[in-house]
């Protein structure tokens, strides 16, 4: 992965840390150049983390660390600036803060830049295992994983498509609307997804009856689900009788349960084990005890032999 865009100094002290660890770089106009690292933020030295206050490293200009992200062609992304942030090589996707111009209910631009949040993206083989046991063991249904940001979702859906697509031989479709999930480039080079289809589209509303129809998919795989028309996206492929495998930031689980979900995945943290539940939020315990939630009781089998989901 190449981060050559990064101003020396701070590329150099970030050469002297795993970058297996390294999640996020926040970069803030006349700040300490600050990383997430094991899952802890911390401050940049000259030769990795530091909290020596005369070792710092401190950044003077953000918007010239844009500018060498996009080969200096920061214009070419304005559609995805419109959002808040850009995809570049490998899937680094690149958080903008500044002065947001706006027409109406839209963001149009964002001027005078002022902070960067670059998010490192890792592929992490088997990290899906507990989800896709869930698939083998009760069938393949619409499911979702859901956390607050950070907590590894865009990951777990790369590993689920590996193991669709290659282990059970699925029609996988997957929609990259932010161009994270295979993070190809112009030449079709990505993460290693096996034998997938992948559209990459500003908008699922507009795509995926189109794609629907061209692809034939047996799995659709999405991110980041956020307001009625992703909903209604999602939802009219469903009806159409195809698995959908999605995300999304919230976690308010009344709203959840409105979204047309058979299973929930909760990321509490990375690399933790997920917490898994049927449509009406009742627990999953593959060994038929589970009292993290407290005062547990027994739900309905759902198949032979199968795990079962207890209320909480």
């Amino acid at each position: 992965m190449s981060l050559s865009f990064l101003p020396k100094d701070i590329k150099f002290s970030i050469d002297h840390l795993n970058y297996n660890f390294l999640t996020e770089i926040r970069l803030r106009r006349g700040q300490p150049a600050i990383v997430e690292y094991k899952g802890k933020y911390s401050r940049l030295g000259k030769t990795g983390l530091s909290v020596n206050p005369n070792d710092l490293l401190f950044v003077s200009d953000v918007a010239v660390v844009l500018n060498a992200a996009t080969d200096g062609c920061v214009y070419s992304y304005t559609e995805q600036m419109k959002g808040g942030f850009i995809t570049i090589g490998h899937g680094i996707r690149i958080g903008i803060a500044g002065e947001y111009v706006t027409s109406g209910d839209s963001v149009t631009t964002i001027k005078s830049i002022t902070s960067l949040n670059i998010r490192i993206p890792h592929d992490v083989r088997g990290c899906s295992k507990s989800v896709c046991k869930i698939f083998s063991e009760l069938g393949l249904k619409n499911t979702l994983l859901y956390s607050r940001p950070g907590l590894g979702k865009t990951t777990m859906l790369r590993d689920i498509a590996l193991t669709l697509s290659c282990d059970d031989g699925r029609n996988v479709l997957i929609f990259d609307e932010r161009g994270e999930i295979a993070a190809m480039d112009g030449y079709g080079e990505g993460f290693d997804l096996g034998a997938v289809d992948v559209v990459r589209c500003f908008s699922k509303k507009a795509a995926i009856a189109s794609a629907i129809r061209a692809m034939k998919p047996g799995v659709i795989i999405t991110d980041e689900l956020y307001g009625e028309s992703d909903i209604s996206a999602v939802r009219y492929a469903a009806d159409c009788g195809i698995v959908i495998i999605a995300s999304s930031h919230v976690t308010d689980k009344r709203i959840l349960k409105e979204m047309p979900f058979d299973y929930y995945v909760e990321l509490n943290s990375i690399g933790g084990q997920p917490r898994i539940y049927d449509k009406d939020f009742n627990t999953y315990s593959a060994g038929g005890v589970d009292d993290c939630g407290g005062g547990t009781v027994v739900g309905e089998q759902k198949e032979k032999n199968a795990g079962v989901f207890r209320t909480v």
